[in-house]
């Protein structure tokens, strides 16, 4: 199963920073089990929404130059309170560097302006041409997926600079 965590982004500013928002509602299918009586978005999933974000932020940062963003490592994670159906949780990432196809990144998620996960992020981009037969059509086609999704959260947004063209 696929989660997407971000519901819209709010702000970014390529090379710099992004901040986009997940709201939880009960229809999401993870808390029938997480908890029935208590239910609560889990902590992979903040620090996912965390990463999403901070994917986002590298792919606008590289004008989408790769097709394939993933967590490399997360240190400092810590966590300060629950996300419960109703809560916005509003998700930040900050670039400190990219080189060499690896992002470091601060990033937080927040409820009502009370930080609830915070962490610092290794993000990887890579493409898989010359990694797998096709590679090449494979990134072309990922690609024109993601500028899609992207135009669609970032709807609405008016961002301090304007993200790429896409």
């Amino acid at each position: 199963m696929r989660f997407e965590l971000l519901d819209r982004i709010c702000e970014i500013e390529p090379g710099k920073r992004i901040v986009g928002l997940k709201n939880l509602t009960m229809a999401e299918e993870y808390l029938a089990d997480h908890f029935p009586h208590f239910p609560v978005m889990p902590g992979v999933l903040m620090l996912e929404a965390m990463t999403q974000a901070g994917a986002w932020l590298v792919r606008a940062t590289e004008d989408f130059a790769h097709s394939m963003v993933q967590l490399r490592q997360a240190n400092n994670v810590k966590y300060g309170s629950f996300v419960e159906p109703g809560h916005t949780l509003t998700v930040s990432a900050e670039l400190l560097k990219i080189e060499d196809g690896e992002a470091k990144l601060k990033a937080n998620g927040k409820i009502d302006g009370r930080i609830s996960v915070s962490a610092r992020l290794v993000l990887v981009a890579y493409n898989l041409d010359g990694k797998i037969t096709g590679g090449a059509e494979v990134d072309r086609a990922t690609i024109e997926g993601l500028k899609t999704r992207f135009k669609l959260l970032c709807r609405g947004m008016q961002a301090v600079e304007s993200p790429v063209s896409v």
